[in-house]
Parts: structure tokens; sequence; C-alpha cells
């Protein structure tokens, strides 16, 4: 059974920086891509940051516009687990943070972890 735990979700200060991971549970997820999306209080799930296997042997990532420059996505294979660094935060970065992870029609989401930024 495939499982995803995010963690490190919390209260910050704007400007302040957080870092959320999320843990990988029954299967090997190097070649699948992984990514961050939130929710925000009324509103729709939106794009964050996605991480994916490119050609080449490498990772390509990409971000929202609104988060580029200032978030930062990675994973550590190894550990079956996916990180969304996360600086200069805002108030309008307030949401719930779920993270997924798909290959082909397989698809998996985590609970969500909670980010509040305060002024």
């Amino acid at each position: 059974q495939v499982q995803l735990v995010e963690s490190g979700g919390g209260l910050v200060q704007a400007g302040g920086s957080l870092r959320l991971s999320c843990a990988a549970s029954g299967r090997t997820f190097g070649s699948y891509t992984m990514g961050w999306f939130r929710q925000a209080l009324g509103k729709e799930r939106e794009f964050v940051a996605v991480h994916r296997w490119s050609t080449g042997s490498t990772y390509f990532a990409d971000y929202a516009d609104c988060v580029k420059g200032r978030f930062t996505i990675s994973r550590d294979n190894a550990k079956n687990t996916a990180y969304l660094q996360m600086n200069s935060l805002k108030l309008e970065d307030t949401a719930v943070y779920y993270c997924n992870i798909r290959r082909g029609p397989e698809e998996y989401w985590g609970q969500g972890t909670q980010v509040t930024v305060s002024s």
C-alpha cells in the first residue's frame, strides 16, 4: 500500500522559512514525478512545484510563477522523500500543502500539512 506522509508545516512569520517533507512508502519512487500543491481556505487546489525524471538521467524542476525564486523542490531517492524548501514566505502562501506522486495512471496524494504565515 502506497502512503505519503507530509511534515514540516507550521506557523511562521512573513519573511521566514519552512521545509516540508513528503515521505513515501510502498514503492520506489525514483522514476515518479513528485509534486507539491496547495489549497488556501475557500480556494481551489493549485500547483506549486514539480520534480520529474527527464532525459539524460536528470531531473527537471518547475514552479508556479508565484513561488519562483523562493521555493525549491528536491528529492532524496535513498530516503524515498521529497522536500519543499520555502523561503521568504508571504501571507498569501498560507495554505494546506499536499504532496503528489504520479507515474502513468498511478497517482497518490498525501494528507496535507498546514502552513500559516503571519504578519
